[in-house]
């Protein structure tokens, strides 16, 4: 650690004097401003050598994700320091001092916050670099110019009215609709939760849908004892069909949403070029997840049976209670971009909750927050990324496009690498498609993948005993990915 400390301060103070011996460049630099250079590798060198700090903004973006894949050991030893510090007795200096390290490792072993810990770095660098107004022009940018900042809140806000119990049970109604064909076995709610759940992400929104989905999970599934083998293939299926299912529309997406104003992108485009396609991937990848973990569905229903026989059916939500959630869904929805109305009505909801509060469950905050949180983050780490990521997806072939927006949405949010292709104006139809099909295929391969990810992880994580393992969700997701993909590049 303190030789990556020496290495960076040194890196930073060369940085520093390179800038004030250059001539001022605001940054980030627009990727218009950049020497024409022909060739992917040609082009990074060049941009690194017109602007270094490019170097480092991108070895701070790639500890935060290379941190990410770390976290487990972090909790760790949260959890040693903490029993250290029970064992402590008569030594309250050495208690104090396990006591501290045991929340600072537990900070650092917070997922949703691991990204917003690496700002710090990046903070301190950009304004030794650039200075504090270079840096506040560039937060007031994506606050005010781009509006980055509102989806993160919009996600806080669509978490928390999307589950509360009156939609929770309108939802499990609609499911249930497909469930019965099962007759409401353990198996037919968790076809219908992985299929039907995330294609009404299209017009509800992913985060809506994760939301909703993951909450019937953890009630239809989750508490039935599945194999951890099961519990990752269902959270990495989940994943994937959230990050495709939303491609029937071209306002519930984020990376569909990024594209479809500047591409013209319309539902009858998004039916005719994803939807069908996103259907079919869905149906195929719950059918062989469902066939190959057949034998378990029989343990699970036992123990359901027993859990059923034992709890009654929850007291129902009045009708008018939840058509008023719906209403206040619909608007938020429709107010996506307008965040002054959306977060006015979330404020009137949130009064609404408490003067119904015997027919709510208790709404918490933390968990969107922390999402919110992790996503405003990324945002800001991300767009100072389109130094690289632009060069190298203006030098690809078609099969290597889509393969490279897949691999870079995978360790990025896949809303940014389309929204940096809407950049690249030399795009033929054919790229544009494969661009968004390739990030959309890959949202489910990591927590950071996809914006609505977070959200189903946070609910989720509780149920994969003391810390989420990033490698088995790959492991868990590769498959329905790959169905994805062979379903979107060949059809």
């Amino acid at each position: 650690m303190r030789k990556f400390l020496l290495f960076t301060m040194g890196l930073l103070l060369n940085l520093s004097v390179f800038s004030a011996e250059s001539e001022k460049i605001q940054y980030p630099i627009a990727n218009a401003d950049y020497p024409k250079v022909v060739g992917a590798w040609e082009s990074l060198v060049s941009r690194v050598e017109f602007a270094p700090f490019n170097l480092f903004v991108t070895i701070i973006f790639f500890c935060a994700i290379i941190h990410t894949f770390c976290y487990g050991k972090f909790l760790n030893l949260s959890k040693r320091f903490e029993e250290k510090s029970l064992l402590e007795t008569g030594k309250k200096q050495s208690k104090k001092h396990a006591i501290f390290f045991a929340e600072l490792f537990h900070l650092l072993g917070e997922v949703e916050a691991i990204f917003a810990l690496w700002l710090i770095p990046l903070f301190l660098g950009f304004g030794l670099v650039y200075g504090w107004n270079d840096l506040t022009a560039y937060l007031d940018k994506l606050t005010f110019v781009d509006a980055k900042y509102v989806e993160p809140v919009f996600v806080i806000v669509v978490m928390c009215v999307a589950s509360t119990r009156p939609l929770i049970q309108l939802s499990g109604d609609i499911i249930n609709l497909f469930a019965r064909l099962g007759k409401g076995k353990i198996w037919a709610w968790w076809v219908s939760i992985l299929i039907v759940g995330p294609l009404l992400g299209s017009f509800i929104t992913e985060p809506a849908s994760i939301t909703i989905c993951a909450t019937l999970l953890v009630k239809k599934f989750y508490s039935f004892n599945p194999s951890m083998k099961f519990r990752y293939a269902t959270l990495g299926l989940l994943l994937v069909a959230i990050s495709v299912g939303g491609t029937l529309t071209h306002f519930s997406a984020p990376p569909v949403l990024m594209v479809a104003t500047a591409w013209d992108w319309g539902m009858p485009f998004m039916l005719a070029n994803f939807g069908w396609k996103a259907i079919l991937a869905v149906i195929i990848s719950v059918s062989i997840y469902g066939i190959f973990f057949r034998k378990e569905f029989a343990k699970m229903q036992l123990v359901a049976n027993e859990k059923l026989g034992q709890s009654g059916e929850d007291n129902r939500v009045e009708w008018k209670i939840v058509l008023v959630h719906v209403g206040f869904l619909i608007f938020i929805v429709h107010s996506l971009h307008h965040p002054a109305l959306f977060i006015f009505a979330f404020l009137l909801f949130l009064a609404f909750v408490n003067a119904t509060r015997q027919h709510q469950y208790d709404v918490n905050i933390k968990m969107p927050l922390l999402v919110g949180l992790f996503l405003a983050s990324l945002v800001t780490h991300g767009s100072l990324q389109s130094w690289w990521i632009e060069p190298i997806l203006g030098n690809f072939g078609e099969a290597q496009t889509y393969l490279g927006s897949m691999i870079l949405s995978a360790f990025n949010d896949n809303a940014l690498i389309t929204y940096l292709a809407t950049l690249a104006p030399e795009f033929t139809p054919q790229m544009k498609y494969l661009i968004v099909a390739g990030a959309v295929s890959a949202g489910g391969l990591t927590i950071i993948a996809n914006a609505p990810n977070p959200a189903g992880v946070a609910i989720l994580k509780k149920h994969f005993g003391t810390q989420l393992s990033p490698l088995k969700l790959f492991y868990g997701a590769i498959l329905p990915t790959v169905i994805v993909a062979i379903i979107f590049f060949f059809l």
